[in-house]
């Protein structure tokens, strides 16, 4: 039964995470880091970005093969078919969510909303020790290979994926390509968030995952 819930949360959690993302992504101010990369390819090469995204979050397993060494685990292969099912969760909160508001004001609160609900999804998946999201399992991987903490090792990821997207829209667009103040907040707003929701649900979460 606690294997049951211990799904469960983690699921639930993946839907979260997608619809943070998508979210960030929809109040114009600029997409969530985690998503920048395979949206700014999205956008220039016109391609789906579901698609991409699963690419890139295969790359981040391989990533994780480097940094962990023998340390990683055949189980942790798992996520290259997580993230086929989480990029189609992207597609599908892509689609359906519309936001044409114009207002500052409203834009800024969905984008705090967006980064609370991302940081959310980021510990329900991590610390469940099921299958994390491959971006989020790379970050663990750094987070662990360096000894810092989570939220720390997130912006640090996060940094370095906006610099590699600033450089991808630069070559081959000519301009910056998804990047605004909402991708700036969110850089060091979802590490915070992660930080927070560890430290007010990590003790019920870690029950489920003993």
């Amino acid at each position: 039964m606690k294997n049951f819930y211990r799904g469960l949360v983690y699921c639930i959690g993946m839907v979260i995470l997608s619809f943070g993302i998508i979210l960030n992504t929809k109040t114009g101010l600029g997409v969530s880091p985690i998503i920048s990369i395979p949206y700014s390819i999205s956008k220039i090469w016109k391609v789906n970005l579901g698609n991409v995204t699963a690419i890139v979050y295969i790359l981040c397993v391989f990533g994780q093969i480097v940094l962990r060494g023998r340390k990683f685990r055949i189980f942790d292969l798992l996520q290259i078919p997580m993230s086929i099912v989480i990029s189609r969760i992207i597609n599908f909160f892509n689609d359906i969510i519309v936001i044409n508001c114009n207002n500052l004001i409203v834009n800024l609160i969905l984008l705090f909303i967006a980064i609370l609900l991302t940081g959310i999804g980021v510990v329900m998946t991590v610390e469940t020790k099921f299958v994390p999201n491959a971006a989020d399992g790379f970050t663990q991987a750094f987070s662990a290979k360096f000894g810092i903490g989570l939220g720390l090792a997130k912006n640090i990821v996060d940094v370095s994926s906006v610099i590699t997207t600033v450089t991808i829209g630069f070559l081959f667009a000519g301009k910056v390509v998804g990047i605004g103040i909402g991708t700036l907040v969110a850089v060091l707003g979802v590490g915070r968030a992660i930080a927070l929701v560890k430290v007010l649900v990590k003790n019920k979460i870690a029950v489920l995952a003993s």
